[in-house]
């Protein structure tokens, strides 16, 4: 062998050594989302597809999944790393579980209002929440409005409502054959399925809680304190990755929806694309969401959802606002500021 062909062998085998290091340096992170692949999944199957966890050092998983309080207690048993899940969801668990081992936090606010909304048919007469009272309701009784109701029960003197439960798939066929007068779900996706179902979106009647003064934080992402603990810097990589990713989404949400039928085929394109388009400007760039930043809490505002939490849902133990927050991991300022101007 000649010294030159010696040192290009060399070298090759140290472009090997360092690729193999590089690859080995990559932390595996399986996330759990909170829902099916549907629009608003975008905001994490758009950082994974186009390379961004990857360009971080990270090998991310995302999964669907089937409501956000499977979502906390799969992180809280270490199936999962990391999650996308409801914070009242998270507080639930941490009130209703003291002694778990490994209770998730949030690191990052994305929905910064409640997706939940109570919606009627005009045709019935209810226009606004005093119409309510005296009423017949229907949700899943896991449904986080259903759960939530009592906040905006009393904060719009609605009186003697009755609850019927129901699955999912139930809740909008009930609305439109007139078995209930009004529902509780995601306003971004109960008011699809109404119109999948054959009514025009101009006679529901929609009243988002965060309009009618229930100031609730929606979805946020979790972590467990485990991974947490031992892959702080991981955990800063994906929310980085993240927001990057996000900020795609929010200025082009009709391409993203791309990466979210590469995952589930049958998906409707235009259907997913509304949906997300209602997510982005009502929860994810909402007036709140500007005022207090992207991915962001305000101490007392969290303060205030976990006393009404722990009330409305009857909790065993009081929420601790500062034991389900953990803000640490943030990306910078100038990072987050990702949301478009508010449209005049």
């Amino acid at each position: 062998m000649n010294k030159r062909h010696f040192f290009h062998t060399l070298a090759a085998l140290a472009t090997v050594a360092t690729l193999g290091t590089a690859h080995a340096q990559s932390t595996p992170i399986k996330f759990q989302l909170d829902w099916r692949f549907e629009g608003p999944a975008a905001l994490f199957l758009l950082p994974e597809a186009k390379g961004y966890f990857k360009a971080a050092g990270l090998d991310v998983t995302v999964d669907s999944g089937n409501g956000s309080g499977g979502a906390v207690t799969r992180v809280a048993s270490g199936s999962y790393d990391m999650g996308f899940a409801d914070m009242a969801a998270l507080m639930e668990f941490h009130a209703n579980n003291a002694d778990a081992p490994n209770k998730p936090v949030a690191v990052m606010m994305v929905y910064n209002n409640t997706p939940a909304a109570v919606l009627a048919l005009k045709k019935t007469g209810i226009t606004k929440p005093a119409d309510l009272s005296g009423k017949k309701l229907g949700a899943p009784v896991f449904d986080a409005g259903r759960k939530a109701f009592p906040i905006f029960q009393k904060a719009n003197n609605v009186t003697n409502v009755a609850w019927t439960a129901m699955d999912p798939p139930l809740r909008e066929t009930m609305l439109v054959r007139g078995d209930i007068d009004a529902i509780t779900g995601f306003g971004f996706t109960s008011l699809l399925n109404l119109e999948a179902r054959g009514v025009k979106a101009e006679d529901v009647v929609v009243m988002p809680y965060a309009d009618y003064g229930v100031k609730l934080y929606g979805n946020a992402i979790i972590a467990s304190p485990k991974f947490l603990a031992e892959h702080p810097d991981a955990v800063k990589a994906f929310l980085k990755a993240f927001t990057k990713g996000a900020k795609d989404v929010i200025q082009n949400p009709a391409a993203a929806i791309e990466f979210v039928k590469a995952r589930d085929g049958i998906i409707n394109v235009a259907l997913e694309t509304r949906r997300l388009q209602l997510a982005i400007e009502s929860v994810v760039a909402s007036p709140d969401a500007r005022k207090e930043g992207f991915g962001q809490v305000v101490p007392g505002r969290l303060s205030l959802m976990a006393s009404q939490v722990s009330d409305a849902y009857a909790t065993k133990t009081r929420i601790d606002p500062a034991a389900v927050w953990n803000g640490s991991m943030l990306p910078t300022a100038a990072e987050l500021n990702i949301l478009p101007a508010a449209k005049k």
